[in-house]
């Protein structure tokens, strides 16, 4: 895989998809993109710009907001937890976190427009959480939750609070698969068994022994420096960079299903460590748990817009059956790129996606920052860059 030619093929090809995805007509305003395999990155490639106003280039060790891509972080983190004893996936969340008991199941709506609540039957479980069937929504995904939150107040998500996080479960826990802001209540769990703010969880567990640097809740000096831009396309097609859209800083909560910020060079050492069944941060049969399907005969989808500004509707790969896992989407079939069944991916909000190929040792991070979610220009740009990676690798074979 190490071969010279290979990288040589990968470093043309991908540019070139690279400077496609940014030059063409309505393109994404900047990308980086890295490929790896179990020994390290394969090929690094950066395009465009930070910012369509400064048009400060764009360079690998570019910092982005890494939305719900942090969630597999997060999700790892509570895994070492149950590795050690010191939580069990069967648990009630509310043996740590006693707020989630003051969330109802939404029933409807009155003729005021406002909310009509229920106890739930079943206490909401780790495993739940873990696997997006406890109930929970995203205000951007849901008409329902963006109404609940709009007739109570609750706050927006993007205001990193707890408070923003108690929303109320769209139907009975276990009942489906829904996405939503479960991750964040996982992070409540391991700050609670831990006793620390998720952050320096995160520290002591995942990024010190994995080396990773450039990533935190919390921007440095350096980071906010290389930070990337968000821009915002509007319905005429037009990118619009938005400098001070950003999660916010010294946030109340640290927040387990998107707050991260990193370069992508160190997202590539979570990727290989999972690729290299752990590398000694996580066991190998942990490791193989959180690459199976959770759901049983439940499955995993697409999603809905309750707010165009920030995501279009969309799905990856319909048609193809996909299940969850912790806390990845799993493809139960074969791909249209050359990814095998049973293989690892998700995304985050700003128009990030990766994939992890457990199979071949081979894994993959495309980054744009840029709303709504599956902008046409970013997302089929990062299909274009699966698909040739996984051409050339069956070239070079």
């Amino acid at each position: 895989m190490g071969n010279v030619i290979l990288k040589t093929e990968l470093q043309e090809t991908l540019d070139r998809i690279l400077n496609n995805t940014v030059n063409r007509a309505g393109g994404a305003p900047g990308i980086v993109a890295m490929v790896t395999d179990r020994d390290g990155n394969i090929y690094e490639g950066s395009a465009g710009v930070r910012d369509l106003n400064t048009k400060t280039p764009m360079t690998t060790d570019s910092v982005f907001s890494l939305f719900s891509t942090t969630k597999a972080i997060t999700g790892a983190a509570l895994m070492k937890l149950v590795e050690e004893g010191k939580v069990s996936l069967d648990d009630p969340v509310k043996k740590y976190v006693p707020e989630i008991e003051d969330i109802k199941v939404l029933e409807g709506f009155d003729s005021d427009g406002q909310p009509i609540l229920r106890e739930p039957k079943t206490d909401v479980t780790i495993n739940m959480l873990m696997l997006h069937t406890a109930g929970f929504g995203y205000e951007f995904f849901s008409h329902e939750d963006r109404k609940y939150r709009e007739a109570t107040d609750t706050p927006t998500l993007l205001t990193s609070t707890f408070d923003s996080v108690k929303s109320v479960l769209l139907f009975e826990p276990g009942e489906r698969w829904n996405y939503g802001v479960n991750i964040d209540w996982v992070g409540k769990v391991v700050e609670a068994v831990e006793g620390k703010r998720l952050g320096e969880v995160l520290q002591e567990r995942i990024f010190s022994p994995l080396d990773m640097k450039d990533i935190s809740f919390a921007l440095t000096p350096s980071m906010e420096e290389r930070r990337v831009t968000m821009h915002t396309r509007n319905q005429e097609g037009t990118l619009t960079p938005q400098r001070d859209l950003r999660i916010p800083q010294s946030p109340e909560m640290d927040m387990g299903g998107h707050g991260l910020f990193a370069s992508i060079e160190e997202y590539m050492k979570f990727i290989r460590m999972i690729l290299n069944d752990g590398a000694g941060v996580l066991d190998s049969d942990t490791v193989a748990k959180m690459a199976q399907n959770g759901l049983g005969e439940l499955k995993s989808g697409g999603w809905i817009t309750s707010d165009t500004t920030l995501s279009n509707d969309g799905e990856f790969f319909p048609g193809v059956t996909k299940s969850w896992s912790y806390t990845f989407q799993v493809n139960e079939e074969e791909l249209p790129t050359g990814r095998p069944a049973g293989q690892l991916m998700w995304a985050g909000l700003a128009n990030l996606y990766y994939w992890i190929d457990r199979e071949n040792g081979i894994g993959g991070f495309w980054a744009t920052q840029m709303f709504p979610y599956q902008d046409p220009a970013s997302y089929l740009g990062y299909l274009e860059f699966e698909s040739a990676v996984y051409h050339l690798l069956k070239k070079h074979r």
